[in-house]
């Protein structure tokens, strides 16, 4: 549809130009907002230029000038029609291009230790300072904010305007919140890109957070219908009759946080048992990945690879009165606390491992405690610009955001087995195969499950039945992926773990020279996400 467009505006633009200059400016720009309404894909190039010359034929062809007007026409249709074109290609096709400047997070840390006083909105800002501060830029750039996260607390629903307030962007700028399962800040950072592909914005501040540390605990259903009635009655005998119904000890029950699919009331554990079953992993495969996750993030910490951490300092407790004169001590201590690492990350042995009971499937499951990812809290975030507002702003990218893809499958049988689809998908979209990527960084929920994935990746009976391929995809070298350890090891806020693999998996490619990387993650509710990142040269 576009080519046709650039065909039937584009012929007769020359021929204008000779009679009427401004009509040409006019109808130029006409045909360029037209064309170039969209970020054109590089590969696109060799066509362009194909079908510009084709323009330049067809316009000597049905043009009635002389020789020597025929000759200075195709001189100055070549310089207008090519040169200029070109030019608009080439600031079209850049201007709109999603790029990722830097992506930071606080130290995941697991629930209901370090971060057990604070509100899931102020990690969160604590995220999005750290990160502006990294960048030197002032609050004021961002023009879009979006976060994602899974358990919402009551009174900060719009986690993402609630922190962004905070840590001082202005209350002009827009900011919504996203939920996807483990997804959501993956979801975050697509939504940004799609602003600046679409113009809505040129920078967008993308950011995830969770904290297991405060999940919502209610009264049971009829209790709370019943202070709702409570409220609204407006006599006493109203009142009072309501109140006997409220009193009956067999209203006053408590509703946890459920821990099981909504959809099959199944737990995702107890899911995940089933699906490493079926792919015939083994428990000591289990524990030897999860193993490696562990000694793998403890090498990327030594190593200093972890820039992504930003350090933390927790604000000095409010002491009162009584308990200062309970000890004088409290005068003498320093309460402000720095957090400056992941606290999950733990060097075993598999034999250690091996003698931990599984959780899920008591007698016949493989899950244990160990090789599957602990509750945390934390917060993550990235700044997506467009490449031509990055270098106005002096900063440098590190990766192209070139495609993604979303994906679903029946949430029973195959609730975590979303990158197993995901990624072919996006490789057949990109046009690359599994040898192209030269890093892959993939959520690990649990050690069965992505050992699974990388199974399905690797049969040619799953691409036949559920991919419809006649062959398969391909093994996924180890070599290339989670080098710096997994969600196994970090940890898994629901909520940021999608940027903390994106941003992982820049800093591996320009650690390691590569030119593309894959991320991918499966999420509750049987979702699964894949993107491909390009290092910046």
């Amino acid at each position: 549809l576009q080519l046709f467009k650039f065909l039937v505006y584009c012929m007769p633009l020359n021929i204008i130009k000779f009679q009427n200059n401004q009509a040409h400016t006019r109808v130029h720009f006409f045909v360029c907002r037209l064309f170039y309404s969209y970020d054109v894909n590089r590969q696109l190039s060799v066509v362009f230029i194909v079908v510009v010359c084709f323009c330049i034929i067809l316009n000597v062809l049905f043009c009635g000038q002389r020789k020597k007007e025929r000759k200075m026409f195709i001189q100055r249709c070549f310089v207008s029609s090519f040169v200029r074109l070109s030019r608009h290609y080439a600031s079209a096709a850049g201007q709109n291009l999603p790029v990722l400047v830097d992506g930071i997070r606080t130290p995941f840390v697991q629930s209901s230790t370090l971060y057990k006083s604070l509100l899931s909105y102020e990690l969160q800002k604590y995220a999005f300072l750290g990160l502006l501060r990294r960048l030197k830029i002032m609050p004021s750039t961002v023009q879009y904010v979006v976060s994602g996260t899974v358990i919402q607390e009551a009174r900060t629903t719009n986690v993402s305007r609630e922190a962004a307030l905070h840590a001082g962007i202005p209350n002009t700028v827009p900011a919504h919140t996203v939920t996807m399962a483990c997804i959501s800040s993956n979801q975050a950072i697509t939504s940004c890109l799609e602003s600046i592909r679409s113009g809505v914005c040129e920078v967008a501040l993308a950011g995830g957070v969770e904290s297991m540390s405060d999940v919502p605990i209610r009264l049971g259903r009829r209790l709370r219908c019943g202070m709702l009635d409570l409220s609204r009655a407006k006599s006493m005998p109203q009142k009072l009759k309501i109140l006997s119904g409220l009193l009956n000890p067999a209203n006053w029950n408590i509703e946890f946080p459920s821990v099981s699919e909504f959809s099959s009331s199944e737990t995702m554990g107890h899911s995940g048992d089933r699906l490493a079953s079926s792919f015939k992993v083994s428990r000591r495969e289990q524990d030897e990945y999860a193993l490696r996750s562990h000694m793998l993030a403890k090498k990327a910490f030594d190593d200093g690879k972890m820039v992504d951490i930003i350090p933390i300092v927790l604000p000095s407790r409010n002491f009162h009165f009584h308990h200062l004169m309970k000890s004088f001590i409290y005068l003498c201590l320093d309460t402000e606390k720095l957090i400056d690492h992941d606290n999950g990350i733990r060097v075993s042995t598999l034999e250690k491992l091996s003698s931990l009971k599984p959780v899920f499937r008591k007698h016949v499951g493989t899950i244990t405690a160990g090789n599957s990812s602990f509750l945390s809290d934390g917060a993550s975030a990235c700044l997506i610009t467009s490449e031509t507002k990055a270098k106005m702003l002096g900063l440098k990218p590190k990766v192209y955001l070139r495609d993604y893809v979303y994906v679903a499958q029946d949430p029973k049988d195959q609730l975590l087995l979303g990158p197993a689809y995901a990624i072919p998908k996006l490789l057949d979209k990109v046009k690359l195969k599994i040898s192209d990527i030269d890093v892959f960084e993939m959520h690990e929920a649990f050690a069965g499950q992505i050992l699974a994935n990388l199974k399905a990746l690797d049969s040619d009976l799953f691409a036949e039945k559920f991919l419809g391929k006649s062959r398969k995809i391909g093994a996924i070298p180890l070599e290339k992926l989670n080098t710096w350890g997994g969600s196994l090891s970090i940890g898994h806020p629901f909520g940021a773990t999608g940027i903390r693999l994106v941003t992982h998996a820049a800093n591996r490619l320009i650690d390691t020279g590569g030119k593309y990387a894959l991320v991918s993650a499966c999420a509750s509710g049987g979702l699964g996400h894949a993107m491909l990142l390009e290092r910046y040269p």
